[in-house]
């Protein structure tokens, strides 16, 4: 029997929330560039998920969230969900205070704040984690 291997990327993505408002960058690079998608991106080596998307709210927003308030939402890895390859993330959210700004930084070409219930047509399955988010926030579980 032989094992068949494939390279997996470890990423990390947050919801972060604040009022009825969703953070979405603007993708400034490929794949879907321009289309909007939540902030995250790789886990670095030596750094944990929760780590890693507190790190990259704060890159590519500016927004500062201490990393154990993120509340994990859960792992997304239907094999097709990046067109890159296989991409295997650790969605968390986190609710922000309603006076939090945010900027495009690395790797955003601009961020905005949409209303939870109008965020679709989200790059990769970002629509899917929002969705799970909005269920859980309102969840008394």
């Amino acid at each position: 029997m032989t094992e068949t291997f494939e390279t997996i990327r470890y990423t990390a993505d947050v919801v972060c929330i604040r009022g009825g408002a969703v953070l979405l960058i603007e993708r400034g690079w490929p794949p879907h560039k321009g289309q909007l998608a939540l902030p995250g991106g790789h886990v670095d080596p030596g750094e944990t998920s929760r780590a890693a998307a507190a790190r990259e709210l704060l890159e590519e927003t500016g927004v500062h969230v201490d990393p154990f308030d993120l509340a994990l939402i859960g792992i997304y890895d239907a094999p097709d969900r990046d067109p890159r390859g296989r991409y295997v993330t650790a969605a968390y959210l986190v609710t922000v205070p309603d006076d939090t700004t945010a900027r495009a930084g690395d790797d955003a070409a601009a961020v905005r704040w949409i209303p939870l219930d109008k965020a679709r047509g989200l790059a990769f399955d970002h629509t899917d984690i929002v969705t799970t988010a909005r269920y859980r926030q309102n969840s008394p579980f």
